[in-house]
């Protein structure tokens, strides 16, 4: 009996190491697909934008710099194309979502990576309470457009027909760490990532019956546009509490999560740090 157990149990592994084996050396191919990135013409946006293309897919970069974006439309090829895109205006965003599905005849995904970053405290040291103009332009850029270019993607995906499985596609939202443990002065950067953590969940309930997952990104510290803006101080101080490796995290490494997420059909309504083990001490 223990010898039957155990072959069958060897002969387990064995098919478990094939399938994983077919499955790491399977090379990507994503002809046919298109995939739709909020602030593709740099950071995240931009490497993810790059690996989608290097596999077959179809990409759409939205993003405010026109002349960065033709700069990179000029760059990759006809498999990308440039949109501009004002991510605080809904009107904006069906727009491109619109030119996506049109120019592309389709649409697989939408990748929510336009952001910004701001730096106030609730009171500062002359006692002056935080400005609402800058709560308001970091929420309606971070939170607003990513419930923007979500719902608009979402409701073109559902128009589409279904793929073997039932399913349509894949919205895949940035977050931050700063949504989870935020510092001090990241009242409103933290307010608007902690807001699009929270919509992740029901954004993919309410979407499953059109076969459309949603998941949430949380990066750490990643060496983009946004970080090189953080004073060399503040930068160091926020590395210094990574856990391991000791180093900022790659644009590329981001675009590889996604692309793992678009490939884990079963993946859905969760938040991924991507962060080397960061947790933030009271800076």
């Amino acid at each position: 009996s223990s010898a039957f157990t155990r072959l069958e149990s060897e002969r387990g592994c064995c098919r478990f190491e094939c399938l994983l084996s077919a499955t790491v050396h399977m090379a990507v191919n994503r002809e046919g697909t298109t995939y739709f990135i909020t602030g593709g013409a740099s950071g995240l946006g931009l490497a993810t934008a790059k690996l989608l293309v290097s596999q077959g897919a179809n990409v759409a970069i939205g993003d405010k710099d026109v002349e960065a974006g033709k700069r990179v439309e000029g760059e990759v090829g006809s498999k990308l194309l440039f949109v501009p895109l004002d991510v605080t205006d809904r009107a904006s965003c069906e727009s491109a979502i619109a030119q996506t599905v049109t120019h592309f005849k389709g649409l697989s995904g939408v990748i929510n990576c336009a952001g910004v970053v701001s730096a106030s405290l609730t009171v500062d040291k002359k006692l002056k309470a935080h400005e609402e103009k800058y709560f308001d332009l970091v929420t309606k850029i971070n939170l607003y457009g990513t419930f923007y270019c979500s719902s608009e993607g979402a409701a073109a995906m559902a128009k589409l027909p279904p793929d073997a499985d039932g399913q349509r596609g894949v919205i895949i939202n940035v977050a931050s760490v700063a949504g989870i443990e935020g510092q001090k002065g990241q009242l409103a950067y933290s307010a608007s990532k902690g807001g699009v953590i929270g919509m992740t969940l029901p954004m993919s309930r309410d979407l499953a019956r059109f076969g459309i997952r949603v998941m949430c990104v949380a990066p750490g510290i990643i060496d983009t546009p946004m970080m090189q803006s953080l004073p060399p101080k503040v930068k160091q101080g926020l590395l210094d509490q990574v856990a391991g490796p000791k180093r900022g995290g790659k644009a590329e490494e981001f675009a590889l999560l996604a692309t793992q997420i678009i490939d884990n059909g079963y993946l859905n309504g969760a938040v991924v740090r991507l962060d080397a083990g960061i947790r933030f001490a009271n800076l």
